[in-house]
């Protein structure tokens, strides 16, 4: 059940959204927000907002700190990242799959060069980027997933899948 403060922020959004002024919304947490652009508001503001980048997944935590979709620290969360590398070199640095999912549906007319996810199955931390068209999946396992309810987890080598997968199913 919502707690009392929920239910008076749904209510203020509603009241906000009725009134023409939902962009008063975003203002409330502007700690949480990205850079500003003079087309946020437009479906322009999901374009990547970074550089031209050929290597973005060369020190992709200090170049991409936050999740452009939700917020998220991706250092925090550098077990789950993925970096979408578009063939115009601008680069989408997310904090799961899930985010990366919507960054390809939102950039339709940008294709990928490449897609890179975080290597599970790796001892250093923060876990290396990897080729995610070479990564096994390891999906509907016991280990937490991100921005799912369902995990879904990559490794770089399939016997390191498998072997998780016999311990935490999936």
């Amino acid at each position: 059940m919502a707690d009392k403060a929920d239910l008076e922020r749904r209510q203020m959004l509603r009241l906000l959204a009725a009134t023409g002024v939902a962009a008063g919304a975003v203002a409330l947490n502007s700690t949480a927000r990205a850079a500003s652009c003079e087309h946020d508001g437009t479906p322009l503001q999901f374009v990547p907002k970074t550089a031209p980048d050929p290597n973005p997944q060369d020190g992709d935590l200090v170049k991409y700190p936050k999740c452009p979709y939700c917020g998220m620290d991706r250092q925090h969360y550098h077990h789950s990242r993925h970096l979408v590398h578009y063939q115009d070199d601008l680069a989408d640095a997310t904090c799961s799959l899930r985010c990366a999912a919507l960054s390809l549906a939102l950039n339709l007319d940008r294709g990928p060069k490449a897609i890179y996810a975080a290597d599970f199955g790796a001892a250093a931390t923060p876990k290396p980027l990897v080729n995610a068209e070479a990564a096994t999946y390891l999906i509907g396992s016991k280990l937490p997933g991100v921005m799912t309810a369902q995990s879904k987890v990559a490794f770089a080598a399939k016997a390191a899948a498998e072997a998780a997968s016999v311990k935490e199913g999936g």
